[in-house]
C-alpha cells in the first residue's frame, strides 16, 4: 500500500513538472511584454500640465512642464520598467529652474499609456522619435533610467536632433539581461522559447533590441551612471556600453548602490547638471 502510495506521489511530481516545463515560455513571455502597471497620482508640479502625446498606435500619457523664464534646452526623462512619467518630478524640481523645458510621459504598455507591450525600445524608440518631433527648435538632452536609458540609447543612434544622453543603469542587451533575471527554473531552450514566443505575441526582435549595438552608431556625448552593486542589471552593463561608444563619453559607477539607486549617490545631480551645462555650451558655439 505505501509502494503504491509512494509511486502515485511520484508520477503526481512528474507530471506537474511536465505541466510546468510546458507553461514555462508562456510565463516568461508574459513576463517580459507585460509588466506592472503603476500610474501618476495627484496633480502636476508647478510648471507642468497634463499632456497627450502620440506614439506609433498608441497615446502617451505624461506632462509637459515649462520653466517661467527663457528655455535653453528641452529634457526628455524615460523612466524605468514598471514605472511612470511621475518618477520625473525630482529631474523637472532639478532642471525648471535651470531654463529647461522637462518633456515626461508613460512607456507604451505601462503607467497610464496605451499599448499591450513593453518592447523595451523596439517599438518605444519610435515612440521618442514622434515625441521628439513635437518639441519647439533647440538642444534635445535624453535623460533615461533602466530601460528609459535603454530606449534613449537606440533612438540616439539614429535621430540627429538629439544633443547628449544621460543614461542611468541601462541594460546592454535585452537577451542577456532577461537571461541574468529569469528564475532559475528556466533552462536555456524554455527561455528561447520564452523569447520566440514573446517575439511573435508582441511583433519585435529580441535580439535588435541592444543598447550596446546602437551605441557604435552614436555620434553625441554620452554620460552612463550606474550602481556599483547593481545585481539586478551588472555595472557590466554599461561597462559594454561604453566599451561600444566611439563619441564622448564617461561611465560614472557609484558605490554601494544597487539597481534604481544609483541617482542618490553623493554629487551624482552635480555631476549630471554639470554635463548637460557644458555639452549644451558645445553644441550652441
Amino acid at each position: 500500500m505505501k509502494r503504491k502510495i509512494g509511486l502515485g506521489v511520484v508520477t503526481i511530481i512528474v507530471i506537474a513538472a511536465a505541466l510546468l516545463w510546458q507553461q514555462l515560455p508562456g510565463i516568461g513571455a508574459g513576463a517580459l511584454l507585460h509588466p506592472s502597471r503603476h500610474a501618476a497620482n495627484g496633480a502636476p508640479p508647478a510648471g507642468c500640465i497634463d499632456a497627450t502625446f502620440a506614439g506609433v498606435g498608441v497615446r502617451l500619457k505624461g506632462w509637459t512642464c515649462t520653466p517661467p523664464g527663457s528655455v535653453r534646452g528641452t529634457i526628455v526623462y524615460l523612466h524605468g520598467n514598471a514605472n511612470h512619467h511621475g518618477s520625473a518630478a525630482g529631474v523637472v524640481a532639478r532642471f525648471l529652474p535651470r531654463g529647461f523645458r522637462v518633456v515626461a510621459y508613460d512607456s507604451r504598455a505601462q503607467g497610464a499609456s496605451d499599448g499591450d507591450a513593453c518592447t523595451y525600445g523596439f517599438h518605444e524608440k519610435a515612440d521618442l522619435r514622434r515625441v521628439i518631433g513635437t518639441l519647439p527648435a533647440g538642444p534635445v538632452v535624453l535623460m533615461g533610467s533602466s530601460l528609459g536609458a535603454a530606449v534613449a540609447l537606440q533612438e540616439a543612434a539614429d535621430d540627429p536632433r538629439v544633443t547628449t544622453v544621460v543614461a542611468v543603469e541601462t541594460f546592454s542587451d535585452l537577451r542577456t539581461v532577461a537571461t541574468e533575471r529569469a528564475p532559475f527554473v528556466f533552462t536555456s531552450g524554455s527561455v528561447d522559447r520564452a523569447f520566440a514566443l514573446a517575439e511573435h505575441l508582441a511583433d519585435f526582435r529580441v535580439d535588435e533590441v541592444s543598447p550596446v549595438r546602437s551605441a557604435a552608431r552614436i555620434t553625441v556625448p554620452v554620460l552612463l551612471i550606474h550602481g556599483a552593486d547593481d545585481v539586478e542589471t551588472p555595472p557590466a552593463h554599461s561597462q559594454r556600453v561604453r566599451a561600444a561608444l566611439k563619441s564622448s563619453s564617461e561611465l560614472l559607477l557609484v558605490p554601494g548602490a544597487g539597481h534604481n539607486h544609483s541617482l542618490n549617490g553623493a554629487g551624482v545631480w552635480t555631476k549630471i547638471e554639470e554635463w548637460i551645462d557644458r555639452y549644451l555650451e558645445l553644441a550652441e558655439s
